[in-house]
């Protein structure tokens, strides 16, 4: 019972996973709340300590651990068996599965204490709860009303943003949220949204169909939509017991044999660019060959059936690896550095406390006002920071914009090439029946605005590579300013205090970066993002969800409205000039093409203009949002640190403070909030020791 050991263990590693989180959320929160408590009684002694951007740091941080889920987004074309897959993975035929009917809408599955399913929409109506039964009878649809409505450009609900389906499941309960996502290509745009429900989830689980392996419609998706974006991406290879009775002989086995490897070549060639990471080949990590149907039927007779020979276990076993020895680690490092953060910066801001307690009020401002040039200083290095940041702002929104404007401009010099690709799917003989011409000009659109998307693609993926570059050096120049800022502000503390600052040479030279400068590095992630109206943890800063806002829904939609509405008309009419008896499939194809690229030059000029602009605006609000939270982060340190001075100045100037008991106190919090980070310490290094 191999196989059932794999499950088990992946339950039983989630279940750690999430005790880790739940373990180490509590010590977030008591550490906010030790902070807060300490702050509030300083406004009865010394005077508050100014530590409200850690409390708010790590509370955000503690209630996201504690909601935190490793999210699956689901991808495949209709019919690929997804929805079997799924209900082979959590045990139940849970989502609709039929021979005929598909999902329609976005279904996100996760943990409730009772089966319901509520419908979420996007016109302002309330949610609507409905049984399972009529959730499957209302909003799957047949696959041929589908192709029908992807001709005609339209959703099958287009009312409703998305579904979530609440099961009591052992996989949900322990911390997997999985998104359900339509088939591919049934429009353009839900091809567009989708890019965003790739950006915020852990996983991609493509689903593919042996007997149809790599379809044009796939390669076409991975290529604009996965390809170069640093995404995690497992391919389920579903359906592969077909292969066998695919063949005329199913018991022969050298038969078998040779048509299996057939198969794996073409999906090698296809997919082995998807599973390289950092230079090394992880093919075999990726991608499954899966029996979905049969190993659904196993558990649904027997939930704790062997699932050998069903492709289940090895892929669930990387798939365990990856969240939890992976992703969750990554989580928790990055949390325990904010802890870190937090204790050093209610340490230092005790140690410089305790010494000026005994200074009389004139002093204590004669140390103060000794101190303003440094405090200018620090001034000086937000300002210098933020001048490069805007610096690197114009400069990338001037060069990706002309960049684009170039790329519109010489689109011409290749669309007679390009363009060949999406030419098969054309029957150029309907365009002379009048009864079929409307489909003739729908599929043409279609396959003009393919080409539009996947151009638009291939350029994003470009100017992604340029932002991406430019941020790593933000980060580099952000870890430069921020130990510059660490000198200045060591200073302060030794000339206030008359005593050497000891720097912490045991931890790593990030470790000493102030915090504002770990936020600019991309060290901490306390965002959240948004995926089809529900909110879930993000990763920090994220400029590809602007980016996308203006390139997908706002770019490439306009490229397409712009050409398109004024394009069908000349080729049509080109194409009738030519009489019946010129209408040859190649002359035809000429023709058609020769025109399609007369009507795409008039326009590309305008197209150019009024696009490249949106491109301009959506790079500048990028480095404009990373500019705003860095100087709001390095302001309030500023501030703090002023602040923490003024509050003990005016303490002392209207009460006498009992230094004894200050000292206690001040000593006290120091302790409980090293005891809070120790045990942060104990759950993250017990986590890598079970894993090492």
């Amino acid at each position: 019972m191999i196989e059932q050991v794999t499950t088990d263990r992946f339950i039983q590693d989630l279940e750690r996973v999430a005790q880790v989180r739940s373990e180490i959320s509590v010590c977030l929160s008591k550490l906010a709340e030790t902070i807060n408590k300490a702050e509030l009684a300083g406004d009865s002694s010394s005077g508050k300590l100014s530590l409200e951007r850690d409390i708010e740091d790590i509370t955000v941080a503690s209630k996201n651990l504690r909601q935190g889920v490793f999210r699956l987004l689901v991808l495949g074309d209709m019919k690929r068996g997804k929805s079997t897959f799924l209900n082979a993975l959590i045990g139940e035929n849970l989502l609709p599965s039929d021979v005929n009917p598909c999902t329609a809408v976005l279904t996100v599955l996760r943990y409730g204490l009772e089966k319901k399913v509520t419908i979420h929409f996007n016109d302002g109506k309330s949610p609507q709860q409905l049984d399972f039964q009529n959730f499957k009878y209302k909003y799957t649809i047949d696959p041929t009303e589908a192709k029908k409505l992807e001709q005609e450009k339209k959703q099958a609900f287009p009312d409703v943003d998305y579904a979530v389906v609440e099961y009591p499941l052992t996989l949900l309960e322990k911390g997997i949220e999985i998104v359900d996502s339509p088939g591919l290509n049934d429009t353009e745009a839900r091809n567009e949204l989708s890019l965003g429900y790739v950006n915020n989830c852990h996983a991609i689980l493509f689903v593919m169909r042996a007997s149809q392996p790599c379809t044009l419609g796939e390669r076409r998706y991975l290529e604009n939509y996965i390809k170069g974006r640093g995404l995690t991406v497992f391919f389920l290879v579903n359906a592969w017991d077909q292969v066998r009775e695919s063949l005329i002989d199913p018991d022969d086995v050298e038969e078998l044999k040779g048509s299996e490897e057939r198969l794996r070549q073409v999906f090698n060639a296809n997919l082995a660019e998807y599973c390289t990471v950092e230079g090394q080949n992880i093919y075999d990590e990726r991608v499954f060959e899966l029996s979905s149907i049969q190993a659904l039927r196993r558990r649904l007779k027997n939930p704790q059936a062997d699932l050998e020979g069903t492709g289940f276990p090895k892929f669930m076993d990387s798939l365990n690896t990856f969240l939890t020895r992976e992703r969750a680690i990554a989580e928790l490092r990055q949390v325990r550095t904010l802890a870190r953060l937090a204790c050093n910066h209610t340490r230092e801001a005790v140690a410089r406390r305790i010494p000026l307690l005994d200074q009389d009020v004139n002093e204590l401002k004669k140390r103060i006002d000794s101190v303003e040039p440094e405090f200018n200083k620090l001034t000086g290095i937000r300002d210098e920071f933020q001048k490069e940041i805007i610096n690197t702002r114009d400069t990338q929104a001037r060069t990706i914009s002309e960049s684009f404007r170039s790329y519109v401009l010489n689109l011409g010099n290749t669309f007679e090439t390009d363009f060949l690709r999406y030419q098969p799917e054309l029957n150029l003989f309907d365009f002379l029946s009048s009864g079929k011409r409307e489909a003739f000009n729908t599929a043409l659109q279609k396959a003009f605005e393919q080409y539009i998307t996947d151009k638009s693609a291939a350029w994003t993926l470009t100017a992604e590579k340029d932002i991406n570059a430019a941020f790593r050096e933000l980060s580099r120049s952000a870890a430069q300013y921020g130990a510059s800022y660490s000198q200045v502000t060591d200073q302060i503390t030794e000339k206030l205090t008359g005593q050497d600052v000891k720097v912490n040479t045991t931890t790593t030279e990030d470790d000493n970066s102030p915090g504002w400068a770990k936020w600019a590095m991309g060290l901490l992630s306390l965002s959240k993002g948004n995926l089809a109206g529900f909110a879930l943890a993000g990763a920090g800063f994220d400029w590809k969800n602007i980016l996308l806002n203006y390139f997908t829904v706002i770019g490439v939609g306009g490229i397409i409205t712009a050409v398109t509405g004024i394009f069908l008309g000349p080729i049509g009419f080109a194409l009738l000039g030519l009489g019946v008896g010129f209408l040859q499939a190649d002359q035809a194809r000429k023709e058609l093409v020769k025109t399609a690229k007369k009507e795409l030059v008039k326009h590309l000029p305008q197209v150019a203009h009024e696009q490249s602009q949106v491109v301009y605006n959506a790079v500048k609000e990028c480095f404009d949002s990373y500019q705003r939270e860095v100087s709001k982060r390095i302001n309030d340190d500023i501030v703090s640190r002023k602040s923490e001075l003024d509050n003990l100045v005016k303490q002392k100037e209207t009460r006498e403070i009992n230094r004894e008991s200050e000292f206690k106190r001040l000593k006290n919090l120091q302790e409980d909030v090293i005891a809070q980070l120790q045990k942060i310490e104990a759950a993250y290094s017990n986590l890598l020791a079970y894993y090492s």
